[in-house]
């Protein structure tokens, strides 16, 4: 049992833990690259079932200030750039091997619509990496 002079330490949930926003990059590619006709008629449904379901559990991590949990949430959305980069150069060097040699097929074909989910949700981690500097600082500030 603890004394009042020593704090309680709690384990963050793994609610708190899970990588929201890669996974739902990671769906979004993974349904484009195997279900791409599926996808074209209900892109809407994908972007209303997986954007914005993450975008608000990511939220919900910024207002937590473990410094465990700092760290993942960075981390994960390092992670989500490094994903998205190598998708933009598959698509890239398809479009341009397309061009070059018209005869081979396209492997990766990423519509418009789905660039634009994947900008935003890595829209919303490029903030939510600032929020969590700024909260890490005023942690750091606090214990000086």
């Amino acid at each position: 049992m603890p004394t009042p002079a020593q704090p309680v330490q709690h384990k963050p949930s793994g609610f708190l833990l899970f990588p929201w926003s890669l996974t739902a990059i990671v769906l979004i590619l993974i349904l484009t690259a195997f279900l791409h006709d599926w996808i074209g008629s209900n892109w809407n449904w994908v972007a209303f079932l997986l954007i914005i379901p993450a975008a608000i559990f990511e939220n919900i991590k910024i207002g937590y200030t473990s410094i465990r949990v700092m760290f993942l949430k960075i981390f994960y959305s390092l992670l989500s750039f490094m994903v998205v980069g190598f998708t933009a150069g598959l698509s890239f060097s398809a479009w341009h091997y397309e061009k070059t040699f018209p005869a081979l097929e396209k492997i990766i074909d990423m519509p418009w619509y789905i660039w634009l989910a994947v900008v935003i949700v890595l829209l919303i981690e490029l903030a939510h990496i600032f929020s969590l500097l700024k909260a890490l600082k005023r942690e750091l500030v606090q214990f000086e």
